[in-house]
């Protein structure tokens, strides 16, 4: 098999080419990146290393697609994944829209000449934000929980997560209206050319390696920050740091990728599905607070409680569908991610530095 990624030299992409690379297989890989990110140079040799063909390309430029390789798959894996993108001063809207949409319209117009599948990785902030921020919560353990009465509850929602059918009508950020589109887009793409597509919803992706931005990786950030002492801050929600999202390892990808690659061709309903690590893996920044002055020793967090836009109490994704359609469930526990991230943070003390500079 001939995989291409997208963002290679990213977290997402940089993890699941060396899971690619020594699980055994034997695909040939491609990738391409723009290397605009600080860090993501720092897997360049790593990968080429493994066998990893890297091209130097950016996927707003339709033009840079055109001398790359044909490939049976492709898995995108580059996007800007700040929800703060294009509102944050560092990122236009412009910008914002040609990385996640434009670009995915310069991929799909590649797959179509390459007759090629895509397997899109989207986002848990494609889901709308006004009925997630009114979810009825209650602080318990240190961390918010949905209140016991069912009957408060919006459709497709419960104590195990939020459904595939919960609504996405807007607003649901820039950042999410981008890859709500790209989605639509890309199961339209299939049926229209005949492509295979699938759209991965995923929940917070994390693990070791992953770029220090609280915007991007708050659970890598949050244990870099901490080990070494960084002003840490509760913001929103009273300042308490209950609001919880769950957590996924990108390698846990794996075994579903590779039965979407054999897969034969299906509904396009279940062409889409959350991917996420659920209910179990899910924590408060208060539990993680906890955790690592457990394995790094106490460091005060401050306390801000004045509201960010977008920001939710309870994200946590339901991938039941994709148990059902592909048989698939994570596998790394949320405590094996974060003992990775912290050997990670010890052996590289400088990474806050080289992958967001101040």
């Amino acid at each position: 098999m001939r995989i291409l990624i997208t963002g290679i030299c990213g977290f997402v992409g940089g993890t699941l080419a060396r899971a690619f690379a020594t699980s055994g297989a034997g695909h040939q890989l491609y990738g391409f990146d723009n290397f605009i990110r600080p860090g993501s140079e720092t897997n360049r040799s790593e990968l080429k290393k493994l066998g990893v063909k890297i091209f130097h390309a950016d996927l707003r430029a339709a033009s840079d697609l055109e001398t790359l390789p044909s490939v049976d798959w492709v898995i995108d894996a580059a996007a800007n994944p700040s929800v703060l993108a294009g509102v944050d001063g560092k990122t236009s809207s412009r910008q914002l829209v040609e990385h996640n949409l434009t670009g995915t319209i310069n991929l799909l117009e590649f797959c179509k000449i390459h007759r090629a599948g895509l397997i899109l990785l989207s986002t848990s902030r494609v889901y709308s934000i006004p009925p997630l921020a009114g979810l009825p919560v209650e602080p318990h353990a240190d961390a918010f929980r949905l209140t016991p009465d069912s009957s408060r509850l919006p459709p497709s929602v419960s104590p195990v997560g939020i459904g595939e059918e919960f609504s996405t009508a807007a607003p649901v950020s820039l950042y999410g209206s981008t890859k709500l589109a790209s989605e639509a887009l890309a199961l339209e793409y299939g049926e229209t050319f005949d492509l295979p597509v699938f759209v991965n919803r995923c929940g917070v992706l994390a693990g070791a390696g992953q770029f220090g931005r609280a915007d991007q990786g708050i659970f890598a950030y949050w244990l870099n920050a901490h080990l070494r002492r960084r002003p840490l801050k509760y913001i929103g929600f009273g300042g308490h740091g209950y609001q919880v999202r769950d957590c996924l390892h990108p390698r846990d990808l794996l075994p579903l990728l590779e039965k979407q690659f054999a897969a034969p061709k299906l509904p396009a309903t279940d062409r889409l599905a959350n991917i996420a690590g659920g209910a179990a893996s899910a924590m408060s920044l208060r539990q993680l607070t906890a955790w690592c002055d457990a394995r790094f020793g106490p460091h005060p967090i401050a306390s801000d409680p004045i509201p960010r836009p977008f920001d939710l109490p309870w994200v946590v994704l339901d991938s039941a569908k994709a148990a059902r359609v592909w048989a698939w469930v994570p596998q790394t526990p949320t405590n094996a991610i974060l003992e990775e991230i912290a050997a990670h943070a010890e052996a590289h003390p400088a990474w806050l530095e080289l992958s967001a500079p101040l």
